[in-house]
């Protein structure tokens, strides 16, 4: 099946919102933000993400939630990029969850990337930007993983906080690492057919493992009678491409590599009592909007999030208020430079 969005283009929406047992919620409601896509270095962000991230300091939330891309996508995927990107979370006093996004693997098989190998920059953001079970940040809570340590799949990440399940999975940009053609694959690139098919093999595989963590998170946020889920992923898997009457853009080639796991999180969903809120970024544009389940019958209990991202650095402040119907309520947060 498809999932498609209708734009609603408001700023604020409230919607109803549920994962392992973080430290328990501050008082009846709780705030947690979202940021992403930043700092690039071409787009001149260092000297701008100081205020961003004494913003976050400064606020009240409980824990943020980083939705990947810690480089531009044309930039060398060097080491010292996920160096820095801890000494830039080690600045948060608030914990910090990190979900993985494509410019700091996916896409460095590209020449203006160095020409990496990509599933080899994914290993060692596994070892480095993994380097315990906890959050980041200079205070920390446990999390899930779906991996252990330094493995594969460490960096799919689940935690309760209060009546709400979050769930952190690594679904990038670039179609998710599928590579569909031989052009493809060597466009732009150092990469030979047999790293192509080694891509494939891996996003086969982790897309597997993403939908049977997606639903094992689901299956705990009903058996905990959770009102909401929270999933975020770095990639847009197409959800703002024009539709018209006689082509569904939704099955656009581009967005192929995320079709079977948007179809089980539809599922999901449809048999979800709660609401579930979807964040990404990759796009970065704040967008708050509802999907459409088809043409004729909404989904209404699945709301999108997109967050900001360069050179607009900013972020989303989300307010969960457990007492009220309507759980969630998000609100950007504009970061007034110096």
């Amino acid at each position: 099946m498809s999932v498609r969005l209708f734009a609603t283009g408001v700023f604020v929406w409230s919607l109803v919102g549920c994962a392992t047992q973080a430290p328990s919620a501050p008082g009846p409601s709780y705030t947690f933000g979202l940021w992403g896509d930043m700092p690039y270095k071409k787009a001149g962000d260092d000297a701008k993400l100081p205020a961003v991230l004494n913003s976050i300091n400064q606020s009240d939330i409980a824990f943020s939630l980083y939705d990947g891309d810690i480089k531009d996508g044309s930039s060398k995927c060097t080491d010292d990029i996920s160096t820095d990107a801890l000494a830039m979370f080690a600045r948060l006093r608030q914990p910090v969850v990190y979900v993985v996004g494509d410019n700091e693997w996916t896409d460095c098989h590209r020449l203006n990337n160095g020409g990496h190998d990509s599933i080899e920059r994914l290993n060692h953001l596994r070892q480095v930007l993994y380097p315990t079970l906890n959050t980041l940040g200079q205070h920390s809570f446990p999390m899930e993983h779906q991996g252990k340590l330094g493995e594969k799949f460490v960096e799919n990440t689940r935690f309760t906080q209060g009546a709400v399940v979050f769930v952190g999975l690594n679904m990038p940009g670039s179609n998710n690492n599928l590579v569909l053609s031989d052009k493809e694959c060597t466009a732009k690139s150092v990469r030979k057919a047999a790293q192509c098919d080694a891509a494939n093999a891996e996003f086969a595989e982790r897309d597997e493992a993403n939908q049977t963590w997606l639903k094992a998170s689901f299956a705990q946020a009903k058996a905990q009678s959770a009102k909401g889920v929270v999933v975020v992923v770095q990639a847009d898997p197409g959800f703002d491409l024009p539709e018209t009457e006689s082509i569904d853009e939704s099955t656009d080639l581009g967005y192929s590599g995320y079709r079977s796991f948007m179809a089980e999180l539809a599922q999901q969903t449809a048999q979800f009592a709660g609401q579930v809120l979807f964040v990404h970024g990759d796009t970065h544009f704040f967008k708050v909007d509802k999907p459409l389940w088809s043409p004729a019958r909404m989904l209404t209990n699945f709301t999108r999030v997109q967050t900001f991202g360069s050179p607009s650095l900013h972020w989303i402040k989300v307010t969960v208020d457990p007492a009220s119907d309507n759980v969630f309520q998000i609100q950007p947060v504009i970061v007034q430079q110096p």
